[in-house]
Order: structure tokens, then sequence, then C-alpha cells
């Protein structure tokens, strides 16, 4: 069979990216020496990739990142870098997997949501889905899906996604309605799903911001007691990288979850 008749049938398979590799081999010296199984493990290889970088590529057109954040990013080439550790851990794939809680916390601009959005990327790179809400977003789908459509199906898609990552958590007060509506969503995805969450309000005042006790105790009893806890200091990136002087380092805690 011909090499162009060999690259119609690859496209027939839909093996776009191996009919690439065929029609236009390497022409490196080691590459030719190769045998034949060897030769042909490198275009099964370049069709596996580029299958892979496009379900990457779906993945995190589908979680919706407000940043396109990466754990590379933050391992020192930023501005403002954090700890080797934290970035280590970022790349991880069983925090997604043992449905584990993350708790971001500090002031305004110093790279919370960059944070999350490279956790979801991890995420992404992991296999798993991901959805990139800000707390009013989310709350305001909520409200949507009870007056339009049926809450419940909504609230069991939302439940679907291996990693839930909601922004600005405490960004302003909540309403009765709006704690209830939250203490679902995060009661759905308890010890089934991984949930990380910014906010600027230490996590030890947060009960302030739910108007109702009961519910209150109720959602950050499944919310903080098991979550590991990233406390991220210093000043806002925004004046940083506007300052001549040039950016400080932020400083980064984390405290594992209990035992």
């Amino acid at each position: 069979m011909s090499r162009p008749a060999v690259t119609d049938r690859l496209h027939q398979l839909h093996l776009t990216a191996m009919a690439a590799a065929w029609t236009h081999p390497p022409q490196e010296p080691d590459v030719l020496a190769l045998d034949c199984d060897d030769r042909f493990a490198l275009l099964v290889d370049a069709e596996w990739t580029a299958r892979h970088n496009r379900q990457i590529a779906r993945r995190l057109r589908e979680a919706h990142l407000r940043l396109p954040a990466a754990p590379e990013d933050l391992d020192g080439h930023t501005p403002r870098p954090l700890p080797k550790p934290l970035v280590q851990a970022l790349g991880r794939r069983h925090g997604v997997a043992d449905h584990q809680t993350v708790l971001v916390t500090g002031p305004t601009g110093v790279g919370k949501t960059l944070l999350l959005c490279a956790l979801g990327t991890a995420a992404c790179r992991h296999g798993y889905r991901v959805r990139y809400y800000r707390l009013p977003r989310l709350l305001g789908e909520s409200r949507v899906a009870k007056q339009d459509g049926p809450w419940f199906a909504w609230l069991r898609q939302l439940s679907r996604w291996d990693l839930l990552l909601v922004d600005d958590w405490g960004f302003s007060a909540l309403t009765p309605g709006a704690s209830q509506d939250l203490f679902e969503i995060l009661d759905d995805r308890y010890q089934r799903r991984a949930t990380a969450l910014a906010s600027q309000v230490p996590v030890a005042q947060w009960h302030a911001l739910l108007p109702d006790a009961t519910v209150g105790e109720a959602l950050l009893d499944r919310l903080v007691h098991q979550a590991h806890q990233i406390s991220l200091r210093g000043e806002s990136m925004r004046k940083v990288l506007s300052s001549p002087s040039g950016p400080s380092i932020t400083e980064a805690t984390e405290a594992p979850p209990p035992a």
C-alpha cells in the first residue's frame, strides 16, 4: 500500500495525529536508525499525545477558570512565589480522588484565585472534571434553577463535577435562603467530591457570615473540620506589580486536616 493510501486510511480511522506523523516523519538520524516496532511506537505516541491534549483542552474549557493558571506558574517564577511543597501538592492526583476540601484565605490580591485556578488546571490534567464559580454566580444559578427549572436536577448536575472551585466566599452577607442552598450544594459533595474555596475572611470568622446558626453549624461542620487550610499573606499583587520597587514575597502556611 502506498504512503498516500495509508495516510487516507488513517484519516478515515480518525487517527489524524498518526497520519500527520506518518506523512511527515522525523528525519533525525537516531529516529531513522530505529527498527520497525520502535518507529510504529512513535506514531502511536503521537496519536495518544494529541488526543490527551485535546481532552485536557476540553476539560479546561468546560471548567470556566477565571485565570489560565497552572501549578508551574507558582513555582517561584512568578513575582509572588509559593512554597515548593504546596506547589507539588497541587499536582497530586489523590487530592481529588480522596474527595478532599481545600480552604484558601488571605487579603485581596495575594493570589487566592490564581491558586484555585492552578488547582483546577492540575485536576484537568489528571482527567477530572472541574468547574469554577464565584460564589455570587453560583447562588445566582441556584435561584434561577429554582424559578425556571427543576432545582434538584441542577443540584445533581452540580454534584457531578469532580472538583468544584468556589471563589469570593464571604464577599457579601448571605441570606437565610442562600445559606440553605449552599448547605445543600456542599452536603451533596461531602465525602463524595472534592471542593476548594477562597475567601478574604479568616475561617474563624465564617460563622458570622451565616445568618441561621443551625444551618451555619451544619454547613461548617462539613466544610471546615477535615479541610486543608492555606493562609496567604502579603501585599496585593496589583499594588506590587505597579510599584517601581518591585515585588515582595507572599507567605503561605498550610494547616493539614485534623486526624
